[in-house]
């Protein structure tokens, strides 16, 4: 290693033609992949196929059917909808609706299937067929009917008349690309005809489509927003800091280089990009700039000390070249933990940006030196610069507090982790769009007045094949229902079996006392099979029971769920099951030939996976942390071959974490699935400074046999500078992330910032208050406690054990 830090400077400079001609042309090769980069609009995205809650959903959706969806709610602003210009609005839209492309299914009040029967025939019809044509008392009974149907109210309907809603069912080729944006861009245009023609009604747009539209359409206004955002930062603070224009435009030009090589590959590679992922540009250009700004910072200081620029050059990277090397792989490790992340998108953001950084790397050691030997500098680095802060001023406070800085630090962290315990791990992935989305202002107002978002759903199996008319099987899931309607924020329960019910009343004339489950088994399956018979096209049965009618779909529709609550619903629903239909729920003894998965069921849906897949990512992410520091202390031993003062090292790098999370604690409480991977993430960036900060250290106690009280002085006068501004630029560019009208964004940048920001506060403060504290040696540096002398210490504690054993 001390060879290569020797020659490899001027190594670059002599052939510095030879690497501008060489890697100029592979870095445009890399770069036109740019041009194949997609956007990912698929909601799924976040969950892995290995997630276990992921594959029962796709399973229950084998059972079934996976449907996507559009979801129409009308407001006529008279605030009724049993008008006839109110029904006359419901049906031109259900009629526009089935013009969306995979459409396969739309059901609204208008043609919602009332059943009647005459004489022996069942009669099932549109409950609004012509609503122009309808008296007032007929207005009348299509409002008394509707507002009676279990069915549609609080679905369809609103309890008081006042919204209605209109529900297209979509089945999108999972194959294509530019089948949700298509159908998403069709919506639109019908909510556009619509709002034309009927300009008294207010329309919303929302459903499972328009959220897959709306991840797509915050990517793309990260990208247009936040990677311009994160240049101009970068270049205003770069280039104050160095005072060069040719200096800022070589750093600036090496960062945007590796980025564009990164994305390039990226783009080769059919990488989509995602919600998450987007932000990756950003976080390259943000960290690839350290690099330089350290080596440029130190170059021209040379220059001013009056060596020639190519001698600069070579000694900075003389003097760099090890804190780099070690500050980029704790960087990349950091990232590349992300790959244990329970959610695709982090483990995408995390190799995207560890490829950005590793690409850096080699452009700052082998680009940036040789377009530097090729610029000119400005005359002005003639002369000395002054800093912003007087920086032998600020060591001198240090090393006068530095006992009181400890004591203080202790205090803070002792506070800040009480925070710690008031977090509450929760998420719901609406709340992750802030209003400017449609479909966020959309969904609160559907939330507000007419059904819920978060779905609960199961598949109840009988047991047997055609057993879902059994009553007995009929009975136990009539009490699940009326079970969950007592519970609190649930506004819709939907099971065939409430269809059984009405149409075992509507074949006794009507008369409410047979709205109930029919006692023979037989009389039940006719029923339900006169009715299949008279559906007509897109109404049918098929995604409410499976095939041979061996268990029927269950779902329950709740109002502004937390992630917390959804699961204690669902663990409260099995107890239930278990304690009062242990054949639904698969607790009872399995019968002679019948699999034990055919009796057991289990709550699902994209609700019930967003609430838990935060909880698993935890579990996972800290594992990734622990593995993390385990590494960078055993690079950390290794560079500096004393085991006391990597123990320092760590210290001021797990204290920011500790103290942002307990402030976000004490702040905003809940943590959801994008802070889960804050502090891997976060943990191998921090360390740069100090790893920076302890190689100046150990630099001037080895190299120039100076004291303690003395290195660090030196530490603060040669790399303090370039911390501040590199750290400044890491700052901005996470609080950047901020501009995200996409939450999870914004708060994981927000977080990362906050980290940042007081790790630098550890560096300044704490960091050399440690090394003070323990390093106790005046002269040179006595090297801590090494890998032999633990040993002996060690085999010193052994002996004397087994020798008062002996006594």
């Amino acid at each position: 290693m001390t060879w290569i830090e020797d020659h490899l400077g001027r190594w670059v400079v002599k052939r510095r033609w030879w690497f501008i001609v060489v890697m100029t042309p592979l870095i445009a090769v890399a770069a036109t992949g740019i041009r194949h980069i997609r956007i990912s609009n698929d909601t799924r995205v976040f969950f892995g196929d290995d997630n276990p809650d992921y594959q029962a959903l796709k399973a229950f959706e084998q059972t079934y059917s996976k449907e996507q969806s559009v979801f129409f709610v009308l407001a006529p602003k008279d605030g009724n909808v049993f008008t006839r210009k109110g029904l006359a609005a419901v049906c031109d839209l259900t009629d526009a609706s089935w013009r969306l492309p995979y459409s396969t299914r739309v059901t609204s009040l208008a043609n919602f299937q009332h059943t009647r029967a005459e004489g022996d025939e069942l009669v099932v019809e549109s409950l609004v067929a012509d609503p122009n044509t309808l008296s007032e008392p007929q207005l009348e009974s299509v409002r008394r009917t509707a507002l009676s149907e279990t069915a549609i109210v609080n679905r369809l309907i609103s309890s008081k008349g006042h919204v209605a809603g209109v529900y297209v069912s979509l089945v999108t080729p999972p194959e294509s690309t530019q089948a949700v944006p298509e159908a998403a861009r069709a919506a639109f245009r019908v909510a556009d005809e619509f709002r034309a023609h009927h300009p008294d009604v207010d329309l919303y747009v929302t459903g499972s489509i328009m959220i897959d539209h709306a991840f797509a359409q915050a990517s793309r206004q990260d990208m247009m927003t936040l990677i311009p955002a994160a240049f101009v930062t970068m270049s205003t603070l770069v280039g104050i800091s160095l005072g060069s224009f040719y200096g800022t435009f070589a750093a600036v030009l090496v960062t945007v280089l590796s980025m564009a090589t990164a994305l390039g590959l990226i783009g080769w590679l059919g990488v989509p990009l995602n919600a998450v992922s987007v932000g990756a540009p950003g976080l390259m250009l943000t960290l690839a700039i350290a690099d330089n700004v350290h080596i440029l910072t130190t170059m021209f200081h040379l220059v001013r000390e009056g060596l020639s620029k190519h001698e600069a050059i070579a000694k900075s990277l003389q003097v760099n070249l090890k804190a780099i090397l070690l500050t980029n792989v704790t960087t990349i490790l950091g990232f590349l933990s992300m790959n244990f992340s329970e959610s695709p998108p982090f483990r995408d953001l995390g190799n995207m940006v560890g490829a950005g950084v590793t690409i850096d790397l080699f452009n700052s050691v082998l680009l940036l030196p040789a377009l530097m030997a090729v610029l000119p500098l400005s005359h002005r680095l003639n002369r000395d610069k002054a800093p912003w802060i007087d920086l032998d001023r600020l060591a001198g406070f240090v090393i006068r507090r530095r006992r009181t800085l400890l004591r203080a630090m202790f205090v803070i962290v002792a506070v800040s982790s009480l925070g710690i315990l008031g977090i509450e791990l929760d998420d719901n992935f609406v709340s992750y769009f802030d209003d400017t989305f449609e479909f966020r202002r959309a969904t609160n107002f559907m939330t507000a007045n007419l059904s819920g978002w978060d779905i609960i759903e199961y598949s109840l199996y009988s047991g047997q094949s055609g057993g879902i008319t059994d009553p007995e099987y009929m009975n136990a899931v009539d009490r699940f229902a009326s079970w969950y309607r007592r519970q609190p924020k649930v506004t819709y329960v939907a099971t065939v079996i409430d269809t059984i019910k009405r149409l075992n009343r509507d074949m006794h004339g009507g008369d409410p006392n047979f709205y109930r489950i029919p006692d023979q088994r037989d009389l039940a399956a006719q029923y339900l099979l006169l009715y299949e018979m008279s559906l007509p096209f897109g109404q049918d049965l098929n995604s409410a029971i499976d095939v041979d009618k061996s268990a029927t779909r269950f779902t329950v529709i709740f109002q502004s769920m937390s992630a917390n609550e959804l699961c204690r619903m669902d663990e409260t629903a099995d107890r239930w099951l278990a304690a009062n239909a242990p054949t639904l729920s698969g607790h009872s003894s399995t019968a002679p030939g019948q699999s034990p998965t055919a009796a057991s069921t289990s709550g699902t849906g994209l609700s019930l996976i967003w609430a838990r897949i935060t909880q698993r990512n935890i579990g996972s992410m800290l594992f990734a942390s622990f593995l993390e520091i385990l590494t960078i202390s055993g690079l950390m031993l290794f560079a500096i071959r004393s085991l006391k003062f990597t123990v320092i090292f760590l210290i001021p790098n797990l204290v920011p974490p500790v103290i942002a999370f307990g402030i976000w604690g004490m702040t905003k409480g809940r943590v959801g699935l994008a802070l889960s991977v804050v502090i891997a993430m976060t943990l191998g960036i921090i360390v740069d400074d100090t790893i920076h900060f302890f190689v100046k250290y150990f630099g001037a106690r080895r190299e120039h046999g100076m004291s303690p009280e003395q290195a660090v002085r030196y530490a603060f006068g040669t790399v303090v500078a370039a911390i501040g501004v590199t750290t400044a630029v890491l700052i901005s560019g996470f609080l950047i992330l901020m501009l995200s009208h996409y939450r999870m964004t914004g708060e994981m940048g927000l977080m990362c910032g906050t980290i940042i920001a007081i790790a630098l506060m550890s560096d300044f403060f704490l960091t050399p208050a440690l090394l003070m504290k323990f390093d106790r040696s005046s002269g040179t540096l006595s090297g801590g406690w090494s890998l032999w002398q633990w040993k002996r210490r060690i085999l010193r504690l052994c002996t004397r054990s087994q020798t008062e054993q002996s006594h």
